[in-house]
């Protein structure tokens, strides 16, 4: 059995629109509500917080809604669409608030943009299991992330090309590209990709795989009435979960404070932070693909403890760096590889458990704890920083990741198992 790589890329075109306008979203308006409505930093980062404090609530409800839902397009399609034509729509206000300067025109397009994407993203993401089997999910995740990593950089070549160094910009031009590659991503999944009968698919080669007992008998395998899980499913839920709130702890307290601790805490002058965190996610990307790869053979629980092991690793020997030095370029790179490791198999994990009918449901479990921890970190680890001192960032990351990996040791459900060479899956196989 092989993955459909052009399929798959065509269903991470929803990603790529998400993904091209959070981009958007992190880069711009912290400027524009420091610039020309001159907001505080406290007030603006309360309200660059509003949409992870909008996701803890929408995506399970949204996730769960088009689990729900039946139409000749799909459980999914309705939502991406509509939710796209609604975001797009609200987010083309934002630069001409920007541009007449009006707060009130600005804060209400926000709130209606946040809540569109919202409304949409869960649906988005629960599109790759849907028609994805079992096995395949981590190497179809990769290739997810991948197009999420594309639509990231389309809006930072935007941005740098279009935004002057003098004066005051104008957005608009930005916005409105962005804009036309959100419609146009989505108009070609809706061409492209036929939900219906690749969902039927996909259970038809899951319920092979029980058959030849290559996936666990306690997760159903189709879209039949809904049951409780079993306890030990459940448990191990719960503790990947908390795994997932715990990395994200570590994680994001990193990304978000790096820029002030390594001014101030290793004297790197102007941006020069960001040639850091670019070798990250360089290095994630490169990294995608193989760890994709390597978690179909060894499994997803050892892929992401590995990768726990290595981010816990070098969190702490960050800790012990007094000054920047050109070696840590290396340290970051290993970051990015471990983050990779632990982010493409572990949203595939969650699902696993999950039954055929409820992959959206867990889509927002997922997200909901990414999410909330997102909220939590960026607060917990500035008052730390503030309070006791910015030495105090890695220790506080090598921590919730090493508490990560503990919980993540008990997890016996949501891996994938190796196929047999010979099977008559083979059946099913697909060329790309």
């Amino acid at each position: 059995m092989k993955l459909n790589s052009r399929r798959t890329i065509l269903v991470g075109l929803a990603f790529l629109s998400i993904s091209a306008f959070w981009q958007l979203y992190d880069s711009l308006i912290p400027l524009i509500l420091k610039n020309t409505f001159q907001v505080s930093d406290t007030i603006s980062g309360g309200i660059m917080a509003i949409d992870n404090v909008l996701a803890v609530f929408m995506l399970p409800v949204f996730g769960s809604l088009s689990d729900r839902v039946h139409t000749r397009i799909g459980r999914r399609m309705p939502f991406i669409l509509c939710g796209t034509a609604a975001a797009v729509i609200a987010m083309l206000f934002l630069p001409f608030a920007d541009n007449i300067g009006s707060l009130a025109l600005f804060i209400t397009a926000l709130l209606v943009t946040l809540v569109s994407m919202g409304s949409y993203r869960s649906p988005a993401v629960s599109l790759m299991p849907d028609v994805t089997p079992k096995p395949l999910r981590s190497k179809a995740n990769a290739i997810i992330n991948l197009m999420g990593a594309v639509g990231g950089v389309v809006s930072l070549l935007l941005i740098s090309a279009l935004v002057p160094k003098e004066g005051k910009p104008d957005y608009f031009p930005i916005f409105l590209i962005v804009a036309a590659v959100m419609v146009g991503s989505v108009l070609l999944l809706l061409w492209k990709i036929r939900e219906n009968p690749l969902r039927a698919e996909r259970e038809k080669i899951d319920a092979a795989l029980q058959e030849e007992g290559i996936e666990e008998k306690e997760e159903e395998k189709t879209d039949g009435p809904k049951t409780a899980l079993d306890p030990d499913v459940r448990k191990s839920l719960i503790l990947i979960l908390i795994s997932v709130s715990c990395w994200f702890m570590g994680y994001n307290a990193v990304t978000t404070a790096f820029s002030r601790y390594a001014q101030i805490h290793w004297g790197i002058q102007g941006g020069g932070f960001a040639n850091c965190l670019l070798i990250a996610t360089a290095a994630a990307i490169l990294s995608y693909i193989p760890v994709g790869s390597i978690a179909s053979r060894v499994g997803r629980k050892k892929t992401i403890l590995g990768g726990v092991i290595l981010l816990a690793s070098m969190f702490a020997l960050g800790a012990t760096v007094k000054e920047y030095h050109v070696w840590i370029n290396g340290l970051f790179a290993l970051v990015g590889v471990a983050w990779a490791a632990i982010n493409v198999n572990s949203y595939p994990m969650v699902v696993e458990m999950s039954k055929g009918s409820d992959i959206g449901k867990f889509t927002g479990f997922y997200y909901t704890f990414s999410m909330a921890a997102q909220i939590v970190t960026p607060i917990l680890s500035g008052f730390l920083l503030e309070h006791v001192g910015y030495f105090i960032l890695f220790p506080y990351a090598a921590l919730f990741v090493i508490i990560a990996f503990f919980t993540m040791l008990f997890v016996r459900h949501g891996d994938s198992k190796p196929l047999p060479k010979k099977s008559r899956l083979e059946a099913f196989d697909v060329e790309d």
